[in-house]
């Protein structure tokens, strides 16, 4: 065995470890936490955070 058939190894390896982190990534199952992640910018900030309310307060003075 030489160094090539070491990097033949690697490069396999890694390519099966891609084609299932890919297919782990767009499995249906994980698809709900997807969308909720994507509607995180929109959500309402309705819950402050701890002092938030202070310093805004502070500010306005």
């Amino acid at each position: 065995m030489d160094v090539n058939d070491l990097r033949v190894a690697v490069t396999l390896v890694s390519f099966v470890l891609f084609i299932a982190l890919a297919a782990y990534t767009w499995s249906r199952r994980r698809r709900p936490e997807y969308e909720a992640a994507a509607r995180l910018p929109f959500a309402d900030e309705a819950v402050a955070a701890p002092g938030q309310a202070e310093q805004e307060a502070r500010r306005t003075l």
